[in-house]
């Protein structure tokens, strides 16, 4: 039976990166958790950060199965220490980030990244034991004349879900379509149709895609509604 779960509070607070204090919020999840979460943010230069709408509600599903889900802001961006590293000093809050929730909960880790945050996040998480699953949501190929390069999906073997707009400005979907043929088994693309980049008006399908693809390749014990 499906039903709808809301994870017990949110906790503001610092964790400690490299670069200093980062900025952090956790939806605590549920005692009988099956995994813990990370979701990471868009562009901190274009705005991103952890409040993002699609960040949000990538959360909002993933907390929804009961899962303890942290948020942070990058370095530089919001209340966080340091200075905007172009995507390499990032990694490294990453990997802070994943060491954090897995000190607090000892969990299997699902990584949840949208557009920077993806492009960035992946790269940590798929060299990561601890994480068996991967989300990237409008998973940028080509932004401003840079071109996101995926070189190491290859060996990526974990289950992977790219979830984009069918007009997505940064990843056209004929585009990401050549970097998820690269990627190894399990993988997933799923197209939402009208939707763009930030899933404008769309929010609602991203979540199902998010909310089925965790409930088939893991089925937690908590089952929730996409909300």
């Amino acid at each position: 039976m499906v039903k709808k779960n809301v994870a017990n509070g949110i906790k503001s607070f610092f964790l400690d990166g490299p670069a200093g204090r980062l900025e952090a919020l956790l939806n605590q999840g549920q005692p009988d958790a099956t995994h813990a979460a990370l979701v990471c943010h868009p562009h901190p230069l274009f705005g991103g950060t952890m409040h993002n709408k699609v960040v949000y509600h990538a959360m909002k599903t993933l907390s929804g199965f009961g899962f303890p889900v942290l948020r942070f802001n990058f370095r530089g961006a919001g209340l966080s220490d340091g200075e905007h590293d172009r995507g390499h000093g990032e990694q490294e809050d990453v990997r802070a980030a994943l060491n954090w929730l897995d000190s607090a909960f000892h969990l299997p880790m699902i990584f949840c990244g949208f557009s920077f945050g993806a492009a960035t996040g992946l790269r940590v998480a798929c060299d990561d034991e601890r994480v068996v699953g991967l989300i990237s949501l409008g998973t940028p190929v080509g932004v401003q004349g840079r071109a996101y390069t995926y070189k190491y999906l290859p060996d990526c073997t974990r289950p992977k879900l790219f979830v984009s707009g069918s007009l997505d400005q940064y990843g056209p979907p004929e585009s990401l379509k050549k970097v998820v043929e690269a990627a190894p088994e399990p993988k997933e693309m799923v197209i939402v149709e009208g939707g763009d980049h930030f899933f404008e008006g769309h929010l609602p399908e991203m979540q199902s895609a998010i909310h089925a693809w965790v409930s088939r390749m893991f089925a937690p014990g908590q089952q929730a509604e996409a909300s």
